[in-house]
């Protein structure tokens, strides 16, 4: 797969045997078939694009999506705090368009595997294709209920972005291996709180309610001081371990 960038630093997927057009111009489908990673391609309107092997959040910013996702910073949070690395075993529950999947089967790597549940087909189906456009092979996409049982076991890790996760907390406790994770996203504190006390009274250890907030800085000529704006409050994330 490859990526194309156009002067602006806007990306777009480029679709194998076809021409690229934009507001920029249209660069030919002979050009793009010839072009390496890193080349620079002109427009018929003389603008220039550069030619990028992405990576996963270069895929993530374009790829198709019928609903919100993940933001960088809960993703990274998630994925620092579990520990999650090769080899590991995921079952993510809430698929979307598949972008903490893909992220968790990008770590998890060939060795590894990630069994995502959607109950929306069309969803699923979007998730799918995304899926199948970047090329990786580690991921199941199984559209079904979660709450009609986990499949899998010796699971490292269970993802839920659930309206209601604890009402499946026994069964992810049943799936999980020893020491591996359940990591809840809540949009909301009461989703987060229910959780908490679900999670405590099965006994799961090292419970904790975490929100990360994200705020950039500016350099100007004048000196360098924080953004007007930041990312703030997306959801919150519990995390809870069987020991």
């Amino acid at each position: 797969m490859k990526l194309i960038l156009d002067e602006r630093g806007k990306k777009y997927v480029l679709k194998e045997g076809q021409e690229f057009e934009s507001d920029l111009g249209i660069v030919s489908a002979e050009v793009l078939s010839n072009a390496q990673y890193g080349d620079e391609v002109k427009s018929h309107l003389d603008h220039s694009f550069k030619i990028v092997k992405p990576n996963i959040n270069d895929f993530i910013d374009v790829m198709e999506r019928q609903c919100s996702i993940l933001i960088k910073k809960d993703i990274g949070t998630v994925l620092a705090y579990t520990g999650l690395g090769a080899g590991s075993r995921v079952v993510d529950a809430g698929t979307g368009a598949g972008a903490i999947a893909l992220n968790f089967a990008n770590v998890v790597g060939e060795t590894g595997h990630v069994y995502t549940y959607e109950i929306r087909e069309d969803f699923a189906n979007v998730a799918k294709r995304n899926i199948e456009t970047f090329g990786i092979k580690n991921i199941d996409v199984k559209n079904q209920n979660v709450k009609d049982g986990i499949d899998e076991d010796n699971i490292d890790l269970v993802f839920l972005d659930l309206p209601k996760p604890y009402e499946i907390f026994e069964e992810v406790y049943d799936a999980l291996n020893l020491g591996g994770y359940l990591v809840v996203y809540a949009p909301y504190i009461n989703q987060a709180e229910i959780s908490y006390r679900v999670a405590k009274k099965l006994n799961f250890y090292d419970i904790e309610i975490l929100e990360t907030l994200e705020r950039g800085l500016e350099v100007r000529q004048r000196g360098t001081r924080p953004k007007t704006r930041m990312v703030g409050h997306s959801g919150y994330l519990l995390f809870a371990r069987k020991l």
